[in-house]
């Protein structure tokens, strides 16, 4: 029996794909029409696979997310906070054109629930009241997001002339772009580390003052 001129569909491909043309061309660039062009099928045969491109967007968004660890959880709180979090950076860091998207919400994807579940649990078998647990669990996503979705470093002209003389502070601002995988890095660990040890405090004064 001859092979097929056109790889199969399968749920695992659209997605690939899918994932494809967000990281090259971003979010607006996905369509059925245009994943089917990539696919070389008919865009009808799409919807035999998944119903609508929201649900595809959750479909992806929820195999990004499959990759974030909570296992740290298990070990205490602190551990947990640090590897989610990092874990959580890198999965975005890998995608940032689907980060808006991300960043709404868990909605109803499984993994993305599964992950805020973990999360919640290890604070609070910690010890961290529940309302706590939740605004730890915003503020780490909030550091996260605004870490993934874009470069600090990057943002700054490599150019030494658009500083000389005019903003005396900045005179090395120029080279940031040099380094700025390593000193994005190293700001976030920065940030993670000042929210942990604030929150190691806070939990202190909490259970000295219940």
């Amino acid at each position: 029996m001859p092979r097929p001129s056109t790889p199969r569909l399968s749920p695992e491909r659209i997605r690939k794909i899918g994932l494809e043309i967000i990281d090259a061309e971003g979010l607006e660039a996905l369509s059925m029409r245009r994943l089917a062009e990539r696919l070389d099928v008919r865009a009808a045969s799409l919807y035999n696979h998944v119903a609508t491109k929201d649900d595809l967007l959750h479909e992806i968004a929820d195999e990004v997310i499959s990759e974030v660890d909570v296992s740290g959880f298990d070990q205490d709180w602190v551990t947990g906070l640090r590897s989610w979090a990092r874990s959580y950076r890198a999965a975005l860091a890998d995608h940032p054109n689907l980060v808006p998207f991300i960043a709404y919400g868990p909605a109803r994807r499984e993994s993305a629930l599964r992950v805020a579940d973990a999360v919640h649990g290890g604070l609070t078998r910690a010890g961290w009241p529940q309302r706590y647990a939740t605004m730890i669990g915003a503020s780490t996503k909030y550091l996260v997001v605004g870490s993934a979705m874009g470069s600090f470093s990057h943002g700054f002209p490599a150019d030494a002339a658009v500083y000389t003389n005019r903003f005396p502070h900045l005179t090395r601002a120029h080279l940031l772009h040099t380094k700025a995988a390593e000193i994005d890095t190293a700001s976030f660990e920065l940030a993670l580390t000042a929210l942990i040890d604030g929150l190691t405090t806070q939990l202190a004064d909490l259970r000295t003052h219940p």
